[in-house]
Parts: C-alpha cells; structure tokens; sequence
C-alpha cells in the first residue's frame, strides 16, 4: 500500500488517498485515532457502486467522515475493477450495452445478461478487498473489528460468506442479483442490516426480498423506505452507524 496524498479535513478527519498495485483507494482516519493495537479504531470496508470513486466521493465522504468523527471508526474504499480511472474489459463493456438495450426496449433483464454483468466483477472484487483488508489491518492504529457497507450487493454477499475478518454489514438492495448469489447468502451468518428503496425503478423489489430471507443469519433487519434509487434517508445513516456501533467493539 502507497500512500499518494494525505490532508486533514475541517472536523479533524485525516484523509489519505493510497494506491495497492493499480488499484486506487482512500482512507479516512478519525482526528485522534490510536495508535496502539490494543484501542485500535475499529475499521469499516465501504463498496462504492461501479460508477467511479471520483463521481461518488461526495456520498461516500460524507458517510466516513461521520463514522469517524462521530463514532471513532476508520473507513476505506478501493475502486472496483472496470471503474474510474481503472482498465475496462470487453466482456464487462458487452454486457452493459445488453442491459442498456433491454431496458430501452422494455424487456425483462434475463439471467444470463445479470451474470454476465455481475459475476466477473464479484469474481474480481472480493479478491481486491481482501488484499486491501490486509494491508489496512497492518496499519497503526487500525486493528478491527470490521465491518462492510455496500452498495453492489452481490460483492458484499460474496464477501461476507467467505471473509471471517467482517463481523457485520450493511447492505443496499439496488442492483441485479444473479441466481448463484442466493445460495451465497445462506452462507452468510454476520449481523446484517439491509437496505431497500420501496419504489427504485432499476430494482427488482422482489428479488431483494427473497434474497433477505435467504441470508443465514440470525440477526437480520431489513429497512425499507419509499422513494426511489437515490432517496435513502438521512437517518439511515445514523442508523447504520449505531449497527456497526453495536458490533465493531
């Protein structure tokens, strides 16, 4: 992990911007964070979705700045494979044109379209977390317990199955789901929070609610809330903070 600038924002939060091999991140550090192992600040993975760390910084800022300044945690981001600034692939390329034209055409998305989309990046992804999990637990002052929040849910389901370092997690049910990641998520047993906007018109309501009775653990809430894609509420953030606050300890 190289760090490649470092600031420290007006409520005291350090930022610090890093690359792990060609892979673009940021970490946000509390204003006093420890730097023993034994009050190390727990540390919060957060997935941002696949439209480039650039375009979502404000939202995703915003959240680790409130974590850490508020709750003590440590929160960082990696960009995903085929995002931002890093490498398409032909295959990833192919299978956004297929989505786009069934849904400009008003057809139903079918599974293989969903796969394709989804499984390689998953397949990429988790990998990536996991070496960057490795490096940022080696850091001063950072020691866990972690935590996940995502928004491409089918990464986090992946990785709360299969990584044991993640002790909870909240997820957002707004992207297509493949089939495969059902049994997937009976894997998963972590404490889970999970998020859904009643009305989003890119989400397949039903399937986020089969895929949140399929989940394995035995703490899970489902928060559901009107409004569409965008439109989560503010208070969910706090919400979320007091999940993790209940589990990062």
């Amino acid at each position: 992990m190289h760090f490649t600038s470092e600031r420290r924002l007006d409520d005291g939060v350090v930022e610090r911007e890093f690359t792990l091999g060609e892979i673009p991140g940021i970490l946000w550090t509390p204003a006093s964070a420890p730097d023993s192992a034994s009050a190390a600040a727990p540390l919060i993975l957060m997935s941002p979705p696949p439209l480039g760390l650039r375009t979502t910084y404000p939202r995703l800022a915003g959240r680790a700045r409130y974590y850490a300044a508020e709750y003590g945690f440590a929160t960082a981001t990696i960009e995903l494979p085929g995002s931002g600034e890093r490498p398409r692939w032909a295959a990833a390329e192919e299978a956004r044109a297929a989505l786009r034209r069934a849904m400009e055409a008003g057809e139903p998305v079918g599974d293989e379209i969903i796969d394709a989309l989804v499984l390689p990046l998953v397949d990429r992804a988790v990998p990536e977390w996991q070496t960057a999990l490795d490096a940022l637990l080696s850091l001063p002052g950072i020691g866990g317990p972690v935590g996940y929040e995502g928004g491409l849910i089918s990464i986090g389901v992946r990785l709360a199955a299969v990584e044991p370092r993640i002790v909870a997690a909240v997820l957002f049910a707004g992207s297509l789901v493949p089939a495969a990641m059902f049994e997937e998520a009976r894997q998963v047993t972590v404490p889970l929070q999970v998020l859904l906007q009643w009305d989003d018109e890119g989400n397949d309501r039903q399937a986020s609610l089969n895929l949140f009775d399929a989940f394995g653990s035995k703490e899970k809430t489902l928060h559901a809330n009107m409004g569409g894609h965008t439109g989560v509420p503010q208070f969910e953030l706090d919400a979320g903070a007091r999940f993790f606050a209940r589990h990062l300890k």
